[in-house]
């Protein structure tokens, strides 16, 4: 069974970081591309970044772009997102997602995901 779990979301104020932690288990996880999503409420899903199985190959939301970093440690099994200079139209849940090493649609169709977590909340307050 795939799991997906999140964590580090938090309430930060705005201008701080964050690091989101996503912990896989149930695949082989250096033989998928990793996606972090986010939804803000009354809004739908977007992408915020995509990295592929070697590291080689990062993504960004050009919301985000500058200001997030995705990273993955295959060792540990696990994906993250540094967060910083945040700004309070970052608050969402933010998901990760997987899917499959040779899937070479565009990496921010969300549809292309196979698996994904629980989500983690952000709030950024002002």
């Amino acid at each position: 069974q795939v799991q997906l779990v999140e964590s580090g979301g938090g309430l930060v104020q705005a201008g701080g970081s964050l690091r989101l932690s996503c912990a896989a288990s149930g695949l082989t996880f250096s033989s998928h591309t990793l996606g972090w999503f986010r939804q803000a409420p009354g809004k739908e899903r977007e992408f915020v970044a995509a990295i592929s199985v070697s590291s080689r190959n990062t993504y960004y939301a050009d919301s985000v772009k500058g200001r997030f970093t995705i990273s993955r440690d295959n060792a540990k099994n696990t994906v993250y997102l540094q967060m910083n200079s945040l700004k309070p139209e970052d608050t969402a849940a933010y998901y990760c997602a997987a899917r499959s090493w040779n899937d070479y649609s565009n990496v921010r169709d969300q549809g292309r995901y196979g698996y994904w977590g629980q989500g983690t909340q952000v709030t950024v307050s002002s």
